[in-house]
């Protein structure tokens, strides 16, 4: 009689809690899943609801004050729950490999890029310093990152969010893994990046049999990439059943309530305004950036960009990372002056500003960040984070300081309570409430908005998405909406400029750009949109 193999990875009733001074709280209820070899399964839902925590607990990484409360962790059939951390060390990388979901902090910021992936390979492989280093080139090359030979010698800051995911994934790949625990991985990456990268995890799994379990708040992904859906809410599995059971016939409410909140290429939120076109908002024209790489080699990050935006509408930005957006930002915001090209912000030229006059102009012209974790300061209580832009701006007492604190933290759903309270206490959705009333309390015309909801699941996106355009048809904003993900600017934009490498290669109305593209590397972005019709039509 033959063995039966046992599953690559199983969770056999896994219990967490994290500790708080004497209190204890439970965060993952006995949770019990496996994974075969070559398997996908993804565990979805919304932030805090315990996805995380499982997958750091499979590997040894939670959290200094999280502990296993009970429940096994089965790797081949051995119990690995119990493991030191020298025994785990063992594994990771060359057994489990982990691609983090924040790439801003999983990278040492004072070590090349060569040499943090090269680390890896030297722990576990016999290689000259030569071979590491054509091997690193040849992973990076992989993973899509441009310019390769020059990459290995950067450092983390000089990468855009989108690279330095690239180099997360290629070291998690380094070794080819036989469990790849990929928490968000893409959610930093425009979507042919994207395609690119599910496909070489596909590929691996085919030349190694390496399975994978997805992390991710992306429906589609979940449905296009996975072979097994375990919805997670507060520490619970609410349902789990293969892809197709649960897109195509959901049997919990909120599991439903997901899909329905899911960014579709159907949906469409942002009907056109009744918009002013006489004076645009926004007038670039002309645009050109060049930066030097050293040694005589550089490049264009912007080549030449036009357009303009009616007051009111929303105006999205597109492209793949290292295609210009950021730089066109920050040109606009008055971070960093353009090399030619002109900018008009409501009716002024920024060329012809200087020093405090630019600096007035920011009331203007306000950015809301795209991580809402990391640009609150922690030391702040949110009415502080919220006024600190007046104490800037502004001459107001202390009453009116108050009074228009309150003001934006009541447009934006902010309870008042919430006021005293310091960011760490708050949820994803609520932080980046925060960020938008802080944005919004200098009353300004324009808002740049920096992949605002990436970092954030469906349905805090959903929320935040809805109160973007009630803000804007009350107050009458303006947005420059910056986004990789072209499902979401499908439901918010009027109009889109899609950029690639420093130059606009399309640009018009949002209805007229997806259902008529006009360059190919448009329909191709289009193309990599995964899309949730099945799955929508059920609920």
């Amino acid at each position: 009689m033959s063995e039966v193999t046992p599953p690559l990875l199983e969770l056999e009733n896994l219990s967490i809690f994290y500790r708080s001074g004497r209190q204890r709280k439970r965060v993952v209820h006995n949770i019990s899943f496996s994974i075969g070899r070559g398997g996908v399964v993804a565990l979805v839902g919304e932030s805090g609801s315990g996805k995380t925590t499982t997958a750091q607990a499979i590997i040894g990484l939670l959290a200094h004050n999280g502990e296993r409360e009970r429940g096994r962790i089965l790797l081949n059939g051995v119990d690995i729950s119990g493991w030191s951390q020298k025994r785990l060390d063992a594994l990771r990388g060359a057994t489990i490999s982990l691609i983090p979901q924040d790439p801003g902090s999983s990278l040492n910021p004072i070590k090349t890029i060569g040499d943090q992936i090269g680390e890896i390979l030297q722990l576990h492989q016999s290689l000259s310093r030569q071979q590491r280093e054509q091997r690193v080139v040849a992973l990076l090359r992989r993973v899509g990152l441009s310019h390769p030979e020059q990459r290995i010698n950067q450092y983390p800051h000089q990468l855009s969010g989108g690279m330095k995911q690239r180099v997360l994934i290629a070291i998690a790949i380094a070794l080819k893994p036989a469990l790849i625990i990929a928490d968000e991985p893409t959610s930093a990456l425009d979507v042919t990046v994207q395609k690119r990268i599910l496909d070489l995890i596909d590929e691996l799994r085919r030349e190694s049999g390496t399975a994978v379990l997805f992390v991710t708040h992306d429906l589609a992904i979940a449905a296009a990439r996975a072979d097994r859906i375990l919805v997670f809410r507060h520490g619970e599995i609410q349902e789990q059943g293969s892809r197709e059971a649960i897109t195509e016939r959901p049997q919990h409410p909120y599991t439903r309530q997901l899909f329905a909140d899911a960014p579709a290429l159907v949906q469409r939120l942002a009907a056109l305004p009744a918009a002013d076109f006489s004076q645009p908002a926004i007038e670039v024209s002309g645009l050109c950036q060049y930066f030097s790489l050293g040694k005589g080699e550089g490049f264009h990050a912007l080549n030449d960009v036009s357009f303009s935006v009616a007051r009111g509408t929303t105006h999205a930005l597109v492209g793949e990372s290292g295609s210009g957006k950021t730089t066109l930002a920050r040109i606009l915001l008055g971070f960093q002056r353009a090399d030619s090209g002109r900018v008009v912000l409501d009716g002024i030229d920024t060329g012809e500003l200087r020093g405090e006059a630019l600096r007035q102009l920011r009331q203007k012209i306000q950015l809301v960040y795209q991580n809402p974790f990391a640009s609150l300061d922690p030391s702040q209580t949110l009415f502080q984070i919220i006024e600190e832009p007046l104490l800037n701006f502004a001459r107001l007492s202390r009453q009116e300081r108050r009074a228009r604190v309150e003001e934006m933290a009541a447009r934006v759903a902010l309870p008042l309570a919430l006021l005293e309270r310091k960011p760490h206490e708050l949820s994803g959705g609520q932080r980046q409430r925060v960020a938008i009333a802080r944005a919004l309390v200098v009353r300004p015309q324009i808002l740049v908005l920096d992949e605002a909801t990436s970092a954030l699941d469906v349905t805090i996106q959903a929320q935040i998405l809805t109160l973007l355009q009630q803000l804007q048809q009350q107050l009458g904003l303006t947005y420059l909406f910056i986004s990789h993900d072209l499902a979401t600017v499908r439901q918010l934009a009027h109009s889109v400029s899609v950029l690639r490498a420093g130059q606009q290669v399309d640009f018009g109305t949002a209805d007229s750009l997806f259902n008529h593209p006009a360059s190919a590397y448009t329909r191709e972005l289009i193309d990599a949109i995964p899309v949730l019709t099945r799955a929508k039509e059920t609920v």
